[in-house]
């Protein structure tokens, strides 16, 4: 609602308007080598700055939907003509190291050595939806958080559990305190529910946006319970903060939590006219109710207050009483450099303090992308945005570097220009102060009947260093494998290792002793591609990923384990495999790296696995397979196959309708302590010896998850 103090950045913003020459379409914008975050200086500033962002997008967006855009560019509302390169896209991949060492019986004051979450930094826990310690074991599924006595191991029972608001997502464990983060979707003004749900949703949503319909905008809800009790956990603290859940570490007593939220657009706004079929055949008229629409919303954006863009967040406190959560206009922070409209917030929650102290927040105006942190350092990886694709662009991606030293406080330090896209967390390390990054690079290059041009890639490691406010380039290594696309990638120390696949997969090795010179010395083709690569000691990598044939034939699929002795880095070997299940095997640590579960002390691997048998007979429950794999690994050896811990029997009663992204018929993670294992699906937790895994130990079941509204 500022008609006034807009200043230049206004007429900067609304100059981009008609660059490319169309009335309400910014050009592209090139890529800026010197990115930058700036903050803002005092809420007019911050409101003036949404406000023109906004009526850009919507005018952007609006203008996309007329007939005449498309002419030329794929027909009228034809789909993206792009082509690639034939790369089949990456399955996203993860990873991390992960237990403690010793060995033990089954004493009932806890186990000599268990595994937790596979983090990918020592020292820096991520938040999951599954937390141990050893004698004790949360799992959240559905609204529930259940909490187990968990040793000793036959005696495995839920002790409690805590139904939870929302859709909790997931937590840390921190001796006897659990923080659970969970999405919660509240009911826009008009639809009913208390007043103060209706002030965090006054939303409409923009076509194909991240937004919750008739349930309004997502907060993030971080419940803290104390559970030094176990059969009786206490709720102790209740924080609603505006944006969805996006990740979140902890490293020490220092909890950072990271939201996305798109723009909460005004109730009212429309994003395409009414329909009739007389108005979508004239296309003349159809457009100029498209122009009607823009000016009806630009209205309605340019009365919009702040508190309606950025709502106030909440406490509920334990006698019920309420109290506000604001924010200070000078921790948002905006970018020089042309990225995705959003907010993606780093909240500080400090474990140690009263729970009643707000958070610290560092907000940034931009999309989420992939999160690495350290203990003292936290990266935030996103790309350049085109407003539409054209021959001659190129993947860049901008990397906002956080200081983490204050326990309260995420502080800006500075920001860096990387050619390529990154995969996911793993293609970003920090090692003495110097960034490692692993690209993929991709150029649409001019093609014939094509006006965006087609894909071709390449990918790189590079080096980064801060200094002065900027990561500055320390040196990049040679152009590989082009063609193909980055499956997965490793640091460690002063060696770095990449996959990218496309009919074959090449493991590549780097020496980054020197930072200025990182350097591609070994090579090795073998068929599929790993998705996750996993530490073994200083001269191996255990991974996971995808067999196929040489010829690209996806029959010819299987899951597969490979160790790579990778002792003499200028000539990796794939020293041993194992091939797991059928065509139809899969695994979620393909794409998670907290499903991936080693635990050096015994040397196991225990992986989940799903897969369907050939022989079909119409009743689907006797050809399902859902049970946690177990494997013996050993670098001289290979992997010896211990058998499986199924909970196939836990599904037979649940109803497929039943199944969801959040709950599904399959184990998802494990925990394994001393000589025990223990499978964790959506259903349930069951426990098994090392030396008999068909034989379950103790078993516990949940309560089927429900579909009712939030």
């Amino acid at each position: 609602m500022l008609g006034r103090n807009r200043g230049g950045l206004g007429l900067a913003l609304l100059g981009l308007v008609g660059c490319g020459g169309r009335e309400g379409i910014p050009g592209n914008e090139p890529v800026q080598q010197k990115a930058r975050l700036e903050a803002f200086g005092s809420c007019e500033a911050l409101e003036s700055y949404i406000e023109e962002t906004a009526v850009v997008d919507m005018r952007t967006s609006l203008e996309r939907s007329k007939p005449s855009y498309w002419k030329g560019r794929g027909g009228w509302f034809g789909g993206n003509p792009e082509t690639s390169d034939g790369a089949p896209s990456p399955v996203s991949s993860p990873t991390s190291p992960g237990a403690p060492a010793s060995d033990s019986g089954g004493g009932s004051s806890g186990p000599g050595s268990h595994t937790g979450t596979n983090n990918q930094v020592a020292g820096v826990d991520e938040a999951d939806f599954v937390k141990n310690d050893g004698t004790r074991i949360f799992v959240l599924s559905g609204r529930t958080l259940y909490a187990h006595r968990s040793w000793p191991a036959e005696s495995l029972r839920a002790e409690s559990s805590l139904t939870l608001e929302g859709w909790p997502r997931e937590m840390f464990l921190r001796d006897n305190k659990v923080v659970i983060f969970s999405e919660v979707y509240e009911k826009p003004a008009g639809a009913g529910g208390g007043a103060g749900v209706a002030a965090m949703s006054d939303v409409a949503c923009a076509p194909m946006g991240p937004c919750g319909g008739y349930y309004g905008a997502a907060s993030t809800k971080v419940t803290t319970v104390d559970v030094s009790n176990l059969a009786s956990p206490q709720v102790t603290g209740e924080l609603y903060l505006p944006g969805g859940y996006h990740n979140a570490r902890l490293a020490g007593s220092s909890v950072r939590l990271l939201m996305r939220d798109a723009f909460r657009w005004p109730t009212g706004m429309r994003w395409s006219p009414d329909y009739s079929q007389e108005l979508w055949a004239d296309e003349a008229r159809l457009e100029k109710e498209i122009d009607a629409l823009k000016q009806q919303n630009e209205q309605l954006i340019r009365s919009r207050t702040l508190a309606q863009w950025l709502p106030e967040g909440r406490r509920k406190r334990a006698d019920g009483t309420v109290d506000k959560v604001g924010y200070d206009c000078r921790d948002f922070h905006k970018t020089n450099a042309p990225t995705k409209l959003g907010f993606v917030t780093v909240a500080s929650l400090d474990l140690d303090i009263a729970a009643e102290q707000a958070p610290g927040r560092t907000t940034l105006l931009t999309e989420p992308g992939q999160v690495y942190a350290t203990e003292g350092s936290l990266y935030l990886a996103t790309q350049h945005w085109w407003w539409w694709p054209e021959a001659g662009q190129k993947d860049h991606t901008y990397i906002h570097k956080l200081d983490l030293s204050q326990a309260r406080h995420a502080r800006y330090v500075g920001s860096g220009t990387v050619e390529g896209h990154l995969l996911d967390q793993f293609s970003m390390d920090e090692h003495e102060g110097v960034l490692r990054v692993a690209t993929t690079i991709a150029t649409r290059v001019s093609e014939l009947n094509n006006p965006w041009g087609r894909l071709e890639t390449t990918n790189r490691v590079s080096t980064y260093r801060e200094a002065d406010g900027q990561l500055k380039r320390l040196g990049q290594s040679e152009e590989l494998a082009k063609g193909e696309r980055i499956f997965s990638a490793r640091f460690l120390g002063n060696k770095g290792y990449v996959v990218t696949f496309r009919q074959v997969d090449p493991l590549f090795t780097f020496d980054l002793s020197n930072p200025a010179r990182p350097r591609k010395v070994g090579e090795l083709k073998v068929p599929g591609f790993s998705t996750y690569i996993h530490p073994l000691g200083d001269g191996h990598l255990l991974t996971i990923g995808v067999h196929m044939d040489e010829n690209g034939d996806w029959r010819s699929r299987s899951l597969k384990l490979s160790l790579f002795d990778v002792t003499d880095l200028a000539h990796p070997r794939e020293a041993h495999t194992q091939v797991v299940g059928s065509i139809s095997g899969w695994s979620e640590a393909l794409h998670e790296h907290k499903a991936f579960n080693f635990f050096p002390a015994k040397g196991l691997l225990a992986i989940p696995f799903t897969d369907w048998t050939s022989s079909y007979s119409g009743d689907y429950w006797s050809n399902f397979v859902s049970e946690l794999r177990v494997f013996r690994v050993d670098p001289a050896t290979g992997f010896s196959p211990v058998g499986g811990l199924s909970m196939k029997d836990v599904y037979q009663t649940v109803n497929y309708p039943q199944w969801s992204y959040y709950y599904s018929p399959s184990v998802r993670r494990s925990v394994m302590a001393d000589d025990y294992v223990y499978a964790i699906s959506d259903a349930g937790v069951r426990v098994s010896h090392v030396s008999n895994l068909t034989q379950p130990l103790a078993t516990s079941r949940f309560a089927p998850v429900t579909y009712t509204s939030p």
